[in-house]
This record gives C-alpha cells, structure tokens and sequence, in this order.
C-alpha cells in the first residue's frame, strides 16, 4: 500500500496574504487605485481586512477572473479591468498586484502591459507599477516590501541631488507615520516617506466620498528618491535586496538600514542618526520626553519586572518589541510569526544582545495553534500582537495587548503609536496598566473606596 502524504493544515495563520500588504503600500502613494489581477474574491477579502482595521472605505480595483480565465489566461480581462479603472476613476497610478492564481496560470504580466500601453497607451494615461505577489510563497509583510521595491525601481530617475532623504518606513501604523514626519520636521530634514497612508487610511470625516483619498506620497517625489542625500530604511529581516538597496546600488544613494524606532536604545540610534544627517541639535521636546519615559519606567517597575510574554506578528514588529520589553523588565519567552524570512531569530539575538535576558523560544512560518501549545509549556503572563489571538487570550484567560494588525475588534489600531520615546511611553502604560488590572480582577474585592448602595 502506496504511503500517504503528510499535510499539514493551518489554524488561525499567524500572518494574512501577499497581495493585501501590497494594496496596503500602494494606499500610501497619491493618487493610486491598487488593483489586483485575479478572482473578485480576493479582492472582497483584503478589502474586508483593511475596513475593518482602518475603518475607511477602501476600494481596491480586480480583473474579476473566473473559470474560462483560468483555462485561457486573464489578458483580456486586464485590459478591461485597466479601462474600466482609468475611466472611473482618473488615477495617476495603478498599482498592480498579482495573487494566486495568475501566478498559478503563468500570466505575463509586464508582456500584458505592453500590449495595453500598445493597444490603449495615450500620454495622460496613467502609470502602472506591477508586483508579483503570490500568496502561496509569502506573507503580507512580504507583499508590502515588495511593492515598495517596485515602486521605487519602476518610478525613480537619474535626477540632480537634492536635500532630501528617503524614509524607507516599513509596514508602521498611521500615527507612526505622522510621528516621523513631525520629527523630521523637527531636525529640519525633508523627508519622503514611501509609502504614506498617514492620510489616505486615517483621514478626516467629509461630506462626499473621494474615489481617490487625498494624501499620498507625492508620484514626483517617488521620481526623484535617487537624488536624495540618504535613505534610512527600517527593517530588521529585510533581504538582501529591498528598495533601499536599490537606490543605493543604482544612484549610490548612502543606505542606514535600522532596526523600528520600538524602545529607549533604537530610538536613541534614530535620533543620532537624524542628528548626523541634518547637522542639527537633538530637540530638547525628545529629551524631555526621553527623561519622562525613563521617570515612567522607574515608577512602574514593580508592576512589569519578571513578567512573561508571547510576542507574535510581522517580523520587524516583534523583534522591536522583544528588544522594548526587556528595556522595561518583561521577559519575552516566545516571539513568533507567520513570517518565514529565516533571518527572523538572527535579528531577535541581536536585538536582544545584552540585554541580560535569556533568549526567547524564535519561532516562524506559525499559526496559533503552535503558539497557544507552545505557550502553554511557558506559563505566560501576557500576549502581544494582533487581534487574531483574541480567542486564544479569551479560553485561556491570559490579557492581549493589541498592536500590530490587524486589529479589528477595537476601535483606533490604526491610530496606535509605537515608535519613539512617545510610543514607548504609550506602551509602557498600557501595558502596565493591564498587569493592575488582571491583578485587581483575579484578587478580592478591594478598592479606595467601598460604600453599600443603602449608605450612599
């Protein structure tokens, strides 16, 4: 008897698709429709993830592909699916991802294009940036990079320098985004910040729905990224290649590539770095802020010192975060990701490097399913990371602290700030504050205050 084949299933992917993270970057760009080439499935899927993140209409443009494309190949329906889009909508860029399926099939895609330039190209036509994004060999994380290394080798020139920098900022969330502009503004930098989304996923409420939101990173700024006197790029497992490699290698333009900004150290090498760049004085604001993060420290210590956590999400998130918490004394026992980039436990070891903690347990490629057995070995006190370990925090009674995404069952995620003195400050006490908490819930009945209903 022929031996079966071993498969292994997922429980509740610890990660989300290739694609979305790209539709994700290609918000950030002004005046971008994304639009995904393959079944309108995908397309209601993704979608649904960032609404329900972001809280914002999101319209994300698909070549609608069904059975007969599947068989005979989905160029007609691209074609059409650009038309439709450039008359619709008028956009300045189409950002073009690819999914399963027409990876699968073996779609053509820059040959496509060609022929719609050919067949349908005018000179206000809009410009289209392709990426290849099969889910099947990747994460949103993953996805997101690579549109951003897409942009930037299919938009950017050979321009004169400028004084400019190119702020490579990774998957953050919209008060990050914000947050770094404000302090590049502070040092007196001009930054261009790839993508920016700041606006275009967390902007005001208006009367009338744009088609395309207002915001974006400038189309002429993304051109002129080569010119630029630096490119500090985030990403702690980035590759060999990414988009600041290439605007080194191709305009040798000078690449920082850092850790996330997560914490007192990292955000003390950002803030040197800054300085260097700009010639500028350090802010008395960030020293200030830096000094009340450290009197916060010292007054909640009691509270966090020896605690336990599983972190789990994006890659560089995560080793972010291991590196904060055991800024503030919290051991990270388990970081975890549905990332498989294989340079994931080398970045935990060396953010962790010194730091007087043993090493976590480094897992990657994960679903929860792993995690919540492993946890359970490590007799955790706290769970850090997105909403999709609410379950696993709810059976087994142990707190969740949301960052990350996506985060869809409470309301702002994506106004959460992580980055800098003020976003450890911020995390500090949330965390802290939830350690009191579960204290008072799990102890007797005891408050400040403790008056019968007959005595008030």
């Amino acid at each position: 008897m022929a031996k079966m084949p071993t498969y292994v299933s997922t429980t509740n992917a610890c990660k989300l698709c290739k694609p979305l993270g790209a539709s994700i970057a290609f918000k950030g760009i002004e005046g971008c429709v994304p639009f995904l080439h393959g079944s309108q499935g995908c397309a209601t899927y993704m979608r649904r993830y960032i609404i329900s993140h972001y809280n914002e209409p999101i319209d994300i443009a698909s070549s609608s592909l069904g059975e007969k494309h599947a068989v005979y190949g989905g160029g007609p329906n691209l074609k059409l699916g650009l038309n439709n889009v450039t008359a619709k909508y008028g956009p300045r860029l189409v950002g073009l991802a690819t999914t399963c399926l027409t990876e699968t099939i073996g779609d053509d895609v820059k040959m496509l294009l060609n022929e719609y330039q050919k067949e349908f190209g005018e000179e206000d036509s809009p410009k289209v940036v392709s990426v290849s994004t099969p889910s099947y060999s990747g994460t949103h994380m993953e996805g997101f990079h690579a549109a951003v290394q897409a942009v930037v080798e299919q938009l950017t020139e050979a321009v004169e320098p400028n004084e400019t920098i190119n702020l490579l900022s990774g998957f953050i969330s919209t008060a990050d985004i914000r947050y770094l502009k404000g302090v590049c503004n502070d040092f007196q930098l001009s930054p261009t910040i790839l993508p920016d989304y700041s606006e275009t996923l967390d902007g005001p409420a208006l009367n009338d729905y744009p088609l395309i939101p207002e915001g974006g990173t400038p189309i002429e700024s993304i051109i002129k990224m080569g010119g630029a006197q630096a490119t500090i790029e985030f990403g702690s497992t980035l590759g060999e290649k990414s988009a600041g490699t290439f605007l080194e290698k191709t305009y040798s333009v000078t690449l920082h590539r850092c850790s996330l900004p997560i914490g007192i150290s990292a955000t003390d090498q950002l803030m040197d770095l800054l300085q260097s760049l700009s010639g500028k004085a350090i802010p008395e604001e960030y020293r200030s802020a830096r000094g009340r993060l450290i009197d916060a420290l010292v007054d909640g210590h009691k509270y966090v010192f020896g605690k336990r956590a599983v972190v789990f999400g994006e890659e560089d998130l995560v080793v972010g975060l291991a590196a904060f918490l055991t800024e503030i004394g919290i051991k990270p026992v388990l970081c975890a990701s549905g990332g498989k980039s294989t340079r994931f436990k080398r970045a935990i070891e060396n953010a962790l490097e010194g730091s007087g903690f043993e090493l976590p347990e480094v897992r990657e490629d994960v679903d929860f399913y792993d995690i919540e057995d492993l946890a359970e070995e490590l007799e955790v006190d706290l769970l850090i990371g997105h909403s999709k370990a609410y379950t696993f925090s709810r059976r087994k009674g142990i707190p969740l602290i949301r960052v990350g995404f996506p985060i869809h069952d409470r309301v702002g995620g994506q106004r959460i700030l992580h980055l800098g003195y003020h976003g450890a400050q911020m995390m500090f006490d949330t965390i802290t504050n939830t350690i009191i908490e579960r204290k008072q819930n799990l102890s007797e009945a005891v408050s400040y205050t403790h008056l019968r209903a007959h005595e008030t």
